[in-house]
């Protein structure tokens, strides 16, 4: 299967429900390095608060289990209907949800239970892809129908997916009496990208999430969530941390750190002398201390960012397990190197295997780890929570 040349990003803005501190709208994703299929599933719960969130996460965690296997969506739907709990007050077990599933090479398969309709934009047109319904077997599950459209992605298409608390946002209101709806959702989009025809896909939902909270009055009264996939030219880095194991392949894996297209960056006092010894470039120490847990920034012309190495590396690692969507970031070096990850989407990592004496030492601190344990769980957590494509080589 041909693999496409775009990069997927995914993004999910949610807003809670007025006076509920956790979100009942649940937004899961995972991708399958081995096929190249990604998997997106957002689930509504019903009502709101913790018994929402129970549901949805039940729904989610249960779809992103059978997609993975490729089960007939249909009985999965089935048996998740029959498990989810049933709500005491309503006499129902009830989760709608909507599943995104990618393929490597843009095929793409959306799969929709009660959720509102999403667009399907290409540039500044709308896509209605064929579609067929699946009635769901059984007693308990009489008239649910789960909706599967399928269509081949393009560069530059946009998916954008939603809860009801967008589409119902300002229900009562004078100016909204039946709710926002999809026929103002979408010019709204549309209008978005017009105005930014590269509107990441972060910014798109966090907008139409904005947007929806201003129809409540700023009250949300419900959970609001818009998630957004971008199929896009892909922003490419590289981070070259550790000299080679022989000193003679020095100047190979500086020609490859000089000849790649996007963002550059250094880790290791030992690597960044070896670049500087290789271009003929003079390495110079920003004397200004932003992170007193690590050495400062140093500056090499060509190079995007210069750091030290494990200690800095090992901080990187922190950051990105304690990462959550809108935490703002220090200027520290680890925050400039999470910073530019995160903007990010495919990764390469050049992880050179010359032994550092120093960090074998077992009197320094534990942190210290071997550099190529500290590299693999970063790539370990750059591909699960923020599904980046990583390439990691050794030198």
């Amino acid at each position: 299967m041909k693999r496409s040349d775009f990069y997927l990003e995914v993004e999910c803005l949610q807003q809670n429900q007025h006076g509920q501190s956790i979100c009942g709208d649940v937004f899961m994703s995972r991708k399958i390095k081995e096929e190249g299929r990604t998997i997106l599933v957002l689930s509504d719960g019903l009502g709101s608060g913790v018994k929402a969130n129970v549901l949805g996460t039940l729904t989610a965690s249960m779809i992103l289990n059978y997609m993975k296997v490729n089960k007939d969506i249909r009985k999965a739907a089935e048996v998740i209907m029959n498990t989810l709990p049933v709500c005491s007050k309503r006499k129902a077990s009830y989760s709608t949800f909507t599943i995104v599933d990618v393929e490597c090479d843009g095929e793409t398969r959306i799969i929709r239970y009660d959720n509102p309709d999403c667009l399907i934009l290409r540039g500044l047109d709308t896509i209605t892809p064929d579609y067929e319904e699946l009635l769901l077997d059984g007693d308990s599950n009489k008239d649910k129908v789960l909706y599967s459209y399928r269509f081949k992605a393009q560069k530059e298409d946009r998916i954008v997916f939603c809860s009801d608390g967008v589409t119902n946002s300002g229900m009562g209101s004078r100016r909204w009496p039946f709710g926002w709806g999809l026929e103002n959702l979408k010019p709204f989009v549309i209008g978005l990208i017009r105005k930014h025809v590269f509107l990441s896909a972060r910014d798109l939902g966090s907008k139409v999430v904005e947007r929806a909270c201003a129809n409540y009055g700023n009250d949300p009264k419900d959970d609001t969530s818009c998630a957004v996939l971008y199929y896009r030219e892909p922003r490419n880095l590289i981070i070259c941390t550790g000299p080679p194991y022989e000193k003679s392949k020095d100047a190979k894996l500086v020609r490859q750190l000089n000849e790649f297209k996007g963002t550059k960056i250094v880790c290791g006092g030992t690597t960044a002398g070896i670049v500087s010894r290789e271009l003929q470039k003079p390495i110079s120490v920003d004397l200004q201390i932003t992170d007193n847990e690590l050495p400062p920034l140093s500056h090499i012309e060509g190079i995007d960012l210069v750091t030290e190495g494990i200690l800095t590396l090992g901080k990187v690692y922190r950051l990105l397990i304690n990462h959550k969507q809108g935490m703002a970031l220090g200027h520290g070096p680890a925050d400039c190197i999470v910073r530019l990850l995160i903007d990010s989407d495919k990764i390469f990592l050049i992880n050179g295997t010359r032994i550092n004496v120093a960090h074998q030492d077992p009197n320094l601190p534990v942190e210290l780890e071997i550099r190529r344990t500290v590299v693999k769980n970063i790539v370990a957590l750059l591909e699960e929570k923020f599904l980046k494509e990583v390439d990691l080589s050794y030198i």
